[in-house]
């Protein structure tokens, strides 16, 4: 079933598009069966590798899941949240409608989630626009040579160092040596209009630390925070990593300079194991 979007210069039918994208259309249903470690088992649902479903646990909580592979006729799904309290024949739906996040020049000044939902307590996204997770990548062809600098705002970096725009650059280095200052000094130098900050594995006094000490007010109005702690389940870590590039991309296409940071690299590799 498809929705055209009805065009009419008077009524803005955005926002009600929007809220079909997220409609459910068709409930599947099935039932756990087994759980081993962070793993669950479901049957009784016909679902593609990758997609979605929601486990209604008995506490009242609905915990969303992705299905990661298959035992003969059953489902693997890793949650992306914590399942405490999940019990045998717990109802299993799956989702028709993509994952999306909302996205929009609201975006900047707060903190997400690794699902795209807020935590700063400054109430829901007020975004116009919906984006779907693990867009492709652009034509190899397609993309822009890089021929122009981007200063950092460090002197260091931008006189030895220096970085165009579109390169990707490491920075290597053991722990309690200032990267995280360094991230911090680069978000509210450099020349680009948007940060985009992803902080995966971190520990949660960290993360604070980061967002009051570091980052600072000035360099948040002009960033988007995206955070998975250690804390987190390994899948919401990886995922953190896909919302924060989607986010990023979201801002390319409008056009932004945009600058992309994560820390760390190896936390988001050692989640994928």
């Amino acid at each position: 079933m498809t929705v055209s979007k009805i065009e009419d210069p008077l009524i803005d039918f955005d926002k009600f598009h929007s809220a079909l994208d997220e409609v459910n259309l068709m409930e599947c249903q099935g039932s756990v069966v087994r759980v081993s470690g962070l793993k669950v088992e479901s049957t009784g649902l016909k679902v593609g590798l990758g997609e979605l479903c929601g486990i209604d646990i008995r506490d009242g909580r609905r915990v969303l899941a992705e299905v990661v592979g298959f035992h003969d006729d059953n489902l693997i799904l890793l949650p992306l949240e914590h399942i405490e309290g999940i019990s045998p024949a717990d109802r299993v739906t799956a989702r028709t409608t993509p994952r999306y996040i909302t996205v929009g020049e609201d975006l900047l000044g707060r903190v997400l989630n690794g699902l795209g939902e807020p935590i700063d307590n400054k109430g829901p996204l007020r975004g116009t626009e919906k984006k779907a997770f693990d867009a492709k990548s652009p034509p190899p062809l397609s993309r822009e040579k890089i021929t122009r600098p981007l200063a950092l705002g460090i002197r260091s970096i931008d006189g030895l160092l220096t970085c165009g725009r579109g390169q990707r650059v490491g920075i290597f280095s053991g722990s309690g040596v200032g990267k995280s200052v360094l991230l911090g000094d680069i978000a509210n130098s450099s020349e680009a209009d948007v940060n985009i900050v992803a902080l995966i594995g971190e520990r949660g006094r960290e993360v604070r630390e980061f967002l009051e000490e570091n980052l600072g007010a000035r360099g948040l109005a002009r960033s988007v925070v995206i955070v998975a702690a250690s804390d987190s389940p390994p899948i919401q870590r990886v995922k953190a990593a896909f919302v924060a590039v989607t986010v990023a991309e979201y801002f390319r296409d409008e056009g932004k300079n945009v600058l992309f940071m994560m820390d760390s690299l190896t936390r988001f590799a050692q989640a994928q194991r």
